[in-house]
């Protein structure tokens, strides 16, 4: 057993694990990098070390500096850990539909939250823009911008996509996952097309995003909805610029929430990003062909999400139905 030096190296390394439900209904072998074992839960601390310590790096972020930033919650949730451990005051600006769980969390973490009314990208009042305002506006502070700070990318370049091709022992055939800065699907696609540029990175992108459209026809254009927290995306991201992939899925909520309950007989609780990524996972195998190993990302916990996903209310409100336990 590693006895690790200090709470921020348990950042990463983060286990690969079989999962047998899509493996079967694909016929291929699909796997799960399990980030939410990263000490705050998500994928998400990657880019939070890595925003961090590049700021540092630079001289831009000093002792007793502030964090600023806009997020979904859970790169929230990662920087306050970060600064938590680090000495840095953190600022989290995030939309007030996300759920409960990951406003509490960040407040039991001594992060300062600033909730502010859902509204597209256009929209001065934007979580992005407001937090951006923000951090000009606070002395010593900066701005973590995850979406167009390639810092987040190069934590997947150097640390996801490495331990994939090592724990797969090199043996891979495709990648998928959803994008919301893009961060991890650009990182992890090009460090695996360092390593083989036969590997296939597939995008797998929710109803009401625009990638699917841009990849599949080279324009941005939304169709539908999702759900979802914390993915789809209606721009070309500084971190997604020169993303290599090779193909493109689009997955409903309905498709999600069908692995959710899937992966729960697994013993595994996750939330419906990961759901998604799972189709687009099962898809990209059955398109690459039987025995083919696809991997993808298992985001974050679904305790995150007990007040939305796993409520039946909510459920209901949203149009979706309950999962079976839920309606006992």
């Amino acid at each position: 057993m590693t006895v690790h030096p200090n709470t921020l190296s348990l950042i990463g390394n983060t286990p690969l694990v079989r999962l047998a439900g899509p493996s079967e209904a694909s016929g291929a072998e699909i796997f799960g990098k399990c980030e939410f074992m990263n000490p705050g839960a998500s994928v998400k601390d990657r880019a939070a070390l890595f925003i961090v310590e590049d700021a540092e790096e630079k001289g831009l972020l000093r002792p007793g500096g502030t964090i600023v930033e806009g997020t979904a919650g859970n790169t929230g949730i990662g920087l306050a850990l970060v600064g938590n451990a680090k000495g840095y005051r953190t600022i989290i600006v995030m939309p007030e539909t996300q759920s409960r769980e990951k406003m509490d969390t960040l407040r039991a973490l001594g992060a300062e939250l600033v909730l502010v009314p859902a509204a597209p990208y256009s929209n001065p009042g934007h979580f992005v823009h407001t937090s951006r305002r923000l951090a000009e506006e606070t002395p010593n502070a900066i701005w973590a911008n995850q979406f167009d700070n390639i810092a987040n990318r190069k934590a997947h370049i150097v640390g996801t996509a490495e331990e994939i091709w090592a724990q797969m022992d090199g043996r891979i055939d495709g990648f998928t996952c959803a994008a919301g800065t893009g961060g991890t699907l650009a990182g992890v696609g090009l460090g695996l097309k360092q390593k083989s540029e036969a590997v296939t990175i597939a995008l797998t992108d929710p109803y009401g995003a625009a990638l699917y459209n841009y990849y599949a026809h080279g324009e941005l254009k939304a169709e539908g909805s999702s759900v979802a927290e914390g993915i789809g995306q209606g721009r070309i991201t500084a971190n997604l610029e020169g993303a290599p992939v090779d193909t493109q899925f689009r997955m409903s909520d309905e498709e999600g929430m069908f692995w959710v309950e899937k992966l729960m007989g697994e013993g595994l609780c996750v939330g419906l990003s990961t759901g998604i990524n799972v189709a687009g996972a099962v898809a990209l195998g059955r398109q690459l062909g039987p025995g083919s190993r696809v991997v993808t990302i298992l985001c974050d916990t679904g305790l995150r999400y007990l007040s939305t996903l796993y409520n039946r209310d909510w459920l209901v409100s949203k149009g979706l139905t309950p999962f079976p336990w839920l309606t006992d």
